[in-house]
């Protein structure tokens, strides 16, 4: 029987120094015309600063032609103030994956992933500097969390996912940025505000948003239930990911420390439901490990489990991190899971593994940076 580790779960942001600067994309749009007139700004440059912002993904208001130069310097600190700044870019597969290690205001370090495929661009975006829920297997896990981001901070690294799109920096010339995933640094619901703030600027028709589809916005949760149960009052289709891991509450529960409060079949249920309310198939996230998880007779329990459900399972090899005693499966292993969840007729694909040679497990671009100053 394994043993249950002690649970250090995270849910309150911790306390923080200095908040981050309030930047207009943590604001709904009246609430950016609101703060412009609070600012004694017209009403309307609110709408003109969305329009540099969400649809030419320019966030330097002296560049701003349309705005007089007199209110420039008010708009760049209070609208646009900088909220993160480009450590190092790594690249890998040809250029068509890269990530980018940024440096918030409080020197917090998060990263996100660009990736280029022949028939869409994504890019992986952290919702929190570090994570609280404690998988052993994650990088990001391993390190705690420090802080929530705010919707600005997520934002922004979209922002400049696209303007890196905008300016052909990737193999292939210019291309639109059509996918966001909240896949990256830390637990999204365990921010769920900021992160509903952040998709309702993602998904908003420009100039209020970034004009990217609900459909094509992934949500990655390791199974916060209440989370769950919120979104599925938002009205907002987005695909939802289940990070599950294990079929078994026994495993899942050292895996995935947060399955001590919500068990594989109420997390299960929770994804039914929203698949029910928004007609969308959700996404079963399971990292193949080693010896630990990739057993003939747990793939045949995860069969069992879904073979009536609107899931689809995403079996992803485990990209390890160093010094780690978790690794990938055997590719005969993988083989034989996939064989036997497809006997029960549930969908299943093997991800694409990009960025390993830049150590691309999310919180390992981080944490080398972190070890390279010290």
């Amino acid at each position: 029987m394994s043993t249950v580790p002690e649970i250090k779960l995270v849910f309150d942001e911790p306390k923080q120094r200095v908040k981050p600067p309030r930047h207009f994309a943590d604001l709904d749009p009246q609430g950016r015309k609101d703060l412009a007139v609070e600012l004694g700004i017209p009403a309307f440059r609110a709408n003109q600063a969305a329009v540099h912002f969400f649809t030419h993904h320019n966030d330097d208001p002296e560049t701003w032609s349309d705005i007089p130069k007199d209110m420039r310097a008010l708009m760049a600190e209070k609208f646009t103030p900088k909220l993160m700044t480009l450590v190092r870019s790594v690249t890998a597969d040809g250029g068509r994956t890269r990530k980018d290690l940024w440096k918030l205001h409080d020197g917090v370090l998060v990263e996100s992933v660009l990736m280029s495929y022949s028939d869409r661009t994504t890019v992986c975006i952290s919702s929190q500097a570090g994570c609280g829920m404690d998988c052993p297997f994650c990088a990001t896990g391993q390190g705690g969390l420090t802080r929530n981001l705010t919707a600005g901070e997520i934002t922004a690294q979209v922002v400049a996912a696209a303007r890196v799109c905008d300016a052909g920096e990737l193999p292939g010339g210019p291309t639109r940025l059509s996918n966001v995933v909240f896949m990256g640094m830390g637990e999204p619901m365990a921010n769920y505000n900021a992160v509903m703030r952040t998709i309702r600027n993602i998904t908003a028709p420009q100039p209020d948003g970034l004009g990217i589809g609900a459909r094509s916005v992934t949500l990655s949760t390791v199974g916060l239930v209440s989370g769950i149960e919120k979104l599925i009052g938002e009205d907002i289709p987005v695909t939802l990911a289940i990070s599950l891991h294990t079929p078994d509450d026994e495993l899942r529960d050292t895996l995935v420390p947060i399955n001590s409060r919500w068990k594989v079949k109420e997390v299960l249920e929770a994804a039914d439901k929203y698949a029910d309310k928004t007609g969308r198939r959700y996404s079963i996230e399971y990292a193949m490990i080693k010896d630990i998880n990739d057993q003939a007779w747990r793939s045949d329990l995860l069969g069992r489990l879904l073979k009536n459900r609107n899931a689809h399972v995403n079996l992803i090899p485990l990209n390890p991190t160093p010094g780690s005693k978790w690794t990938a499966s055997r590719p005969e292993d993988e083989a034989e899971f996939v064989r036997i969840l497809e006997t029960y007729g549930v969908p299943v694909t093997v991800r694409d593994t990009r960025g390993r040679e830049i150590d691309g497990a999310c919180g390992q671009l981080a944490a080398a940076e972190v070890t390279s100053e010290v």
